[in-house]
């Protein structure tokens, strides 16, 4: 004679065992997780301390435009959803590398997102063929340079 089960874990034990192991599994993984997103927090602190200056974020624009600025149209403009400024002139848009310490400061302070979220709204825009992604320019001093030589064009700066 047979022991009576003890209800559905003793008529199922290899269902209950590949839930166990699976269970085991997950929290493997998510330990795994935790410890990746520690390493990367420690990798990001250097980052984060060149960023730590005392210099403020300048819009800077080639024309009268650039001075009228609200922080709405500057975030407009930086997603790439206004093209051109109230006379109809067409919009030139200049922006750091997506890792240049100014740019990161510039997208969380000013336009209140992360760089990643703004090159997803420009990869969006560029992928599905409604628009076109900024000029990125390599340095604070080519995108001075640029900004003064291309007439409606506006980009951001440093300034101590």
């Amino acid at each position: 004679m047979q022991p009576p089960s003890s209800g559905w874990a003793g008529a199922n034990t290899a269902a209950v065992r590949l839930i166990t192991e699976f269970r085991q599994a997950i929290l493997l993984v998510l330990r795994s997780l935790r410890s990746a997103a520690a390493l990367s927090a420690l990798m990001l602190l250097p980052a984060m301390t060149l960023q730590a200056d005392d210099s403020k974020i300048q819009l800077m624009g080639s024309s009268s435009n650039g001075k009228a600025l609200t922080p709405e149209m500057a975030r407009e403009i930086f997603f790439m959803r206004l093209n051109s400024w109230p006379d109809g002139s067409p919009i030139h848009v200049f922006v750091l590398p997506d890792n240049h310490p100014l740019h990161v400061r510039f997208t969380k302070e000013v336009l209140g997102v992360y760089p990643f979220q703004l090159r997803s709204a420009w990869d969006r825009l560029v992928f599905s063929g409604t628009g076109v992604s900024p000029t990125i320019v390599e340095s604070e001093e080519e995108m001075r340079a640029l900004i003064k030589s291309t007439p409606d064009s506006i980009g951001y700066t440093g300034k101590k």
